[in-house]
């Protein structure tokens, strides 16, 4: 449009011959600036032109980042869900597995409490145990001390006796000692006669000695058994069997230790075997010699001994 306005006003300035000069240098000048000015506004129109054109493609592509970043967005948004709701479920899962790992150990907890209380009480039982062990075992070396101090004493009155019964020995008198006790053996060829309970002289002087040693050992238990062969008892009197003879013949060995007053009568007890506890078979006459005899069973107290083995028990 400026192009066209300022040809006219050529085309005018031409065909009035008379314009003056200067007006003529005026218009000459203006046109010039006319077209200065019309290509700076092309110039500027083209430079709109491509920052339009920019403009255009930026919004085209912030269009397209919005979209995209909206599509983003969403995807964002769904994973956060998606995010929250396994953390819920992971939540939860712990939660649930405190609870159980709380009741757990609670259980566990209660389990070792009761276990402890089982071992401390375990644990003094034994220590009692282990205490009764100990007084039962210095009980056990009290009661070997006092067995083997009862054994030196009956190992010494089987040597009292033996000197003190010497002289008879070889007569049918022995003195042996086994269990824990001395034995002495009177045959009935030292005491007595045949049928008879009436202790003989010689017999009586072995049953004195012997009673000598005794009272020196009032603590001593003496059983005197008689003993007979298995020949029927025929004579005629007071006797009823041999069971008979042997009880007579005990009481009256009895009777010849009780004259002595050292003695304690509460340690005496006399007993009749008659034939029921032979030494040797009764088919021989040597066999029934040795079966026909008082025997005289010396035992030492066990008071102590049965104390001792009830506290131990």
């Amino acid at each position: 449009m400026i192009k066209r306005v300022s040809i006219g006003l050529l085309v005018l300035a031409l065909s009035t011959s008379c314009v003056s000069k200067k007006i003529y240098n005026d218009l000459e000048s203006k046109y010039t600036d006319s077209k200065k000015e019309n290509r700076r506004l092309m110039d500027e129109n083209e430079d709109l032109l491509k920052a339009k054109n920019q403009l255009e493609l930026d919004r085209s592509a912030l269009t397209s980042d919005l979209s995209k970043s909206k599509s983003e967005l969403e995807k964002l948004k769904a994973d956060y869900a998606a995010a929250q709701n396994k953390f819920k479920v992971l939540q939860d899962s712990y939660a649930a597995l405190e609870k159980n790992s709380s009741d757990a150990l609670q259980n566990n907890m209660k389990k070792n409490r009761d276990l402890l209380d089982q071992l401390d009480e375990k644990g003094k039982a034994l220590a009692l145990e282990q205490e009764r062990l100990n007084k039962s075992a210095q009980r056990l070396d009290e009661l070997e001390s006092l067995i083997a101090a009862k054994e030196a004493s009956m190992k010494k009155l089987k040597e009292t006796l033996s000197k003190a019964l010497n002289s008879f020995e070889g007569k049918g008198l022995t003195v042996q000692q086994k269990n824990g006790k001395v034995y002495v053996s009177m045959e009935n060829k030292l005491l007595f006669n045949s049928g008879s309970w009436a202790v003989g002289s010689e017999g009586k002087k072995a049953v004195v000695e012997l009673g000598k040693v005794l009272g020196d050992n009032p603590e001593i238990s003496v059983l005197i058994e008689g003993h007979t062969d298995d020949d029927a008892f025929t004579a005629s009197g007071p006797i009823a069997d041999n069971w008979d003879l042997s009880t007579k013949r005990a009481t009256a060995i009895v009777a010849i230790l009780s004259e002595n007053k050292k003695i304690n009568k509460e340690n005496l007890t006399a007993a009749g075997r008659g034939e029921f506890s032979p030494l040797a078979s009764n088919s021989t006459a040597e066999g029934k010699a040795k079966n026909r005899r008082i025997e005289i069973i010396l035992t030492p107290r066990l008071d102590e001994i049965s104390k001792m083995l009830n506290d131990i028990n």
